[in-house]
């Protein structure tokens, strides 16, 4: 069965990435390379054991519209969400034998040094019959 990881991010995060000022300090070079060298490793490794079906990161949610229908008419909002600090910030799709694995996959991605920092698994369905059982 596959999986969908869903990694969460504020544009705070995006910004302390990207060296921007804001609500967080930015984050060094050398904790970049950290976090790239950590999910390349965890990708690496799922890659090698065939579960990795694809991984993505997403742009700063400044970059991204949510589309709603008002009266049978698309009205478009550009973010960030004011609904929402966080946002969905990137995603692993892994296919391997279990929930259970794909929740002990997920644990990888949780940052340990981020308090309250969290990662959601999702089973995906491959067809409407799922939804019954």
């Amino acid at each position: 069965m596959k999986y969908l990881i869903m990694l969460y991010g504020t544009q705070q995060d995006y910004d302390a990435m990207t060296g921007m000022p804001g609500g967080r300090p930015p984050m060094t070079p050398e904790q970049m390379a950290a976090l790239h060298a950590h999910m390349e490793a965890v990708h690496k490794e799922l890659a090698e054991t065939g579960e990795l079906v694809d991984a993505q990161g997403l742009s700063a949610p400044v970059h991204a519209r949510r589309v709603r229908l008002h009266g049978g008419a698309p009205v478009v909002t550009d973010g960030p969400y004011a609904e929402t600090q966080e946002v969905l910030a990137g995603y692993t799709l892994v296919e391997c034998a279990s929930f259970d694995r794909a929740t002990e996959i997920a644990a990888r991605f949780v940052n340990p040094d981020a308090e309250g920092e969290y990662v959601d698994v999702r089973p995906i369905l491959a067809g409407i019959e799922e939804l019954q059982g």
